[in-house]
């Protein structure tokens, strides 16, 4: 029997192993792989957003260096703060990578701050690279999920439905008594079923990648693309972090700190999409007063020009008139 398989869809896995292949005695996990991966096609889908609109697309480059550095860090601190206990006993657990423990939005927060100081030094306006940079967030997010699904952990709930996923509890990263109760059993190996949410996302992702390039070519004022991956990702991350089991949780209220993150961040997009629409159309106005007032002042002083020129000519006619008569006095 398989460890992973998903058995309305007739498909199976057998033997997934976190880690992708051993050099000189270290494991590279698929978990790693993936997340390189899905950077390098994300950098490649920038610079080619950043040709698109007349930017520099090897400043995305160093941007991207230094993304990744803090990036990581943030997910991994985002991660330990909201799971002390798991570390208290054992603090330099905490710098132990390879056992898991990043957190998508403590990564995304150090890498916008690094934007906000690099593109400040730089000298580049924020909205219009976060513009070209959100989509190749949203990539390397759909590729980098499906880490999850061989390190066989982030899942759902228990579900029956088309696209339930049953892990070998043997295998699965963890189990809980709610998963447990539902157990099934096939070939002398026991189950639980479970939403995969990292597909979820990872589907979504790519979906929002679609719309992000597809509006970028025709965004009508900087920070559009921004507020469109604020309001798709926040809006698609509630919904599934409400299905997972091994959530974040609030201290005090217990309740999944992901999902106050994603309303806050899709709230936070609307409004944003609000706002710089608003000053978009205000510029827009003014830009257009202020060309049609140009437009006047040009036609204006056109018919001066065109009046001066016609009272020049009617001088020149009434000088030509009187030295005519006074030509005829003189032969009379």
């Amino acid at each position: 029997m398989p460890d992973v398989w998903f058995p309305f869809l007739g498909i199976e896995f057998d033997h997934i192993n976190r880690v992708a292949f051993t050099i000189f005695g270290i494991d590279i996990a698929w978990y790693g792989i993936l997340i390189a991966t899905g950077a390098f096609l994300a950098l490649l889908l920038v610079r080619h957003l950043a040709r698109h609109s007349g930017q520099d697309p090897d400043m995305y480059v160093d941007f991207t260096l230094y993304a990744l550095l803090f990036g990581i860090a943030g997910a991994r601190l985002y991660y330990v703060i909201f799971s002390l206990d798991s570390y208290k006993d054992n603090l330099l657990e905490v710098f132990n990578l390879r056992n898991g423990g990043l957190a998508i939005y403590g990564g995304v927060i150090a890498a916008v701050i690094v934007c906000v100081i690099f593109m400040k030094k730089r000298k580049q306006p924020f909205l219009k690279a976060m513009d070209t940079l959100v989509p190749g967030l949203a990539l390397g997010q759909a590729i980098g999920r499906w880490g999850n699904f061989f390190n066989q952990e982030a899942f759902g709930s228990y579900t029956d439905g088309l696209f339930a996923m049953r892990l070998n509890v043997e295998t699965a990263a963890y189990t809980t008594p709610q998963l447990l109760a539902h157990a099934v059993t096939e070939g002398g190996k026991t189950y639980i079923q479970v939403h995969p949410t990292f597909l979820y996302e990872s589907f979504f992702c790519l979906c929002l990648v679609i719309i992000m390039v597809i509006f970028y070519k025709r965004k009508k004022f900087d920070g559009q693309i921004m507020c469109i991956y604020m309001m798709g990702y926040g809006c698609a991350r509630a919904f599934i972090e409400s299905l997972r089991t091994d959530q974040l949780l609030l201290p005090v209220l217990n309740f999944p700190v992901s999902i106050v993150v994603s309303c806050t961040l899709a709230i936070s997009g609307l409004v944003l999409f609000i706002l710089l629409s608003r000053n978009a159309k205000v510029k827009a106005l003014a830009n257009k007063d202020y060309k049609a007032i140009s437009v006047d002042e040009t036609e204006t002083e056109m018919s001066e020009a065109e009046s001066t020129e016609a009272d020049n000519d009617t001088t020149v006619e009434v000088d030509d008139e009187v030295t005519v008569s006074e030509e005829t006095s003189s032969e009379l």
